[in-house]
């Protein structure tokens, strides 16, 4: 008997949770369509300790240790998205929204901060030791600027070459110095990452044909390009190393932004949802990240969309070992 019923108390309970999705005004995948496997691998939150921030239609950041949100930035009426985040040493916050660029302390309070131009966006911002910020400004006049926090001043003000210098949105979105001290800078609309000394002069540069939404430089001297694809390229610009969606057909996994390689030789991905296409229905929305080892296997899947909903996901930036995020030069200023 028990055999019997079964099958219509399944189907009671998804017509009865269809139901209440329609009624609040949530958009649904369509059933049967796989997002992830029912259980996820790892041991979610509590995988890594890791902050987060994610570009939204609100401005949120969050720093999670143990599995538990221990901080969290939330700014619902400001302008402006989150494209790029850093947590210091020191416990600052130092984050491109888009509109400006701002370092906090933990208690939120403004340390500095940088308003963009009329035309003009700001989506990447990395610290140099205390002192500098190094960013990106889009805009009819792209530059790689270097700011004085102590004197307000540009310590490097450097064009930078576009595709299309009328469409501001699409040129920058991620930049990130070496450990010899240049600018690796992934140039979206140019479908290419291009390294720059603090001269602005070009010193290297390959092409990106998934497009490249971000780029890193690793310690073996590669670079991990995030497009519509991980890549790993080697100096001439050969791939030696990349991750597909189609590596994962059980997820969802179509919107990749940012990835690094972890020092265990795993590499972690994030997984970004467009906010603007509509609302985010927490039951059907995918994972935000994915830890995969060498051979592609998934061995942590990240996904909060309640209690707590951590958002869209852009950056993420583990903890379990720190260092010094500031502890960086371009050319000569560190």
């Amino acid at each position: 008997m028990s055999r019997n019923k079964q099958p219509f108390e399944y189907a009671f309970v998804a017509a009865l949770v269809l139901a209440q999705a329609v009624g609040h005004g949530q958009e649904r995948e369509p059933l049967g369509k796989r997002i992830a496997p029912t259980v996820l691998p790892g041991k979610g939150l509590a995988q890594h300790d890791f902050f987060y921030a994610g570009e939204a239609k609100t401005r949120d950041m969050y720093i999670v240790r143990a599995g538990h949100v221990t901080w969290s930035y939330n700014d619902p009426t400001g302008k402006g998205e989150i494209s790029d985040a850093v947590l210091l040493s020191s416990g600052n916050i130092l984050f491109a929204h888009q509109f400006g660029v701002t370092l906090i302390t933990p208690e939120k309070k403004t340390l500095w901060n940088y308003d963009a131009p009329p035309r003009c966006e700001i989506h990447t911002a990395q610290p140099i030791g205390t002192n500098y910020v190094i960013f990106i400004q889009n805009g009819p006049e792209p530059r790689l600027l270097v700011a004085n926090l102590a004197t307000g001043k540009m310590e490097r003000d450097l064009p930078l070459p576009v595709g299309n210098p009328k469409s501001t949105h699409g040129q920058f979105r991620h930049a990130r110095l070496t450990g010899t001290g240049t600018y690796l800078v992934a140039h979206m609309d140019m479908h290419k990452v291009a390294e720059y000394d603090d001269s602005g002069r070009q010193v290297w540069s390959a092409d990106a044909p998934d497009g490249a939404w971000s780029a890193v430089r690793l310690q073996n001297g590669n670079t991990l390009v995030c497009g519509k694809v991980a890549r790993e390229i080697d100096a001439k610009g050969e791939t030696v190393w990349q991750f597909t969606s189609a590596d994962v057909p059980d997820y969802k996994f179509d919107s990749m932004q940012m990835a690094m390689r972890l020092p265990n030789g795993d590499t972690l991905i994030n997984n970004w949802v467009n906010q603007w296409n509509g609302n985010i229905d927490p039951l059907s929305a995918p994972v935000q990240a994915l830890e995969v080892t060498p051979d592609k296997k998934v061995v942590w899947a990240l996904r909060s969309w309640s209690n707590p909903n951590l958002g869209p996901s852009t950056t993420i930036q583990l903890l379990d070992d720190p260092g010094v995020p500031e502890k960086a030069h371009f050319g000569r200023i560190q």
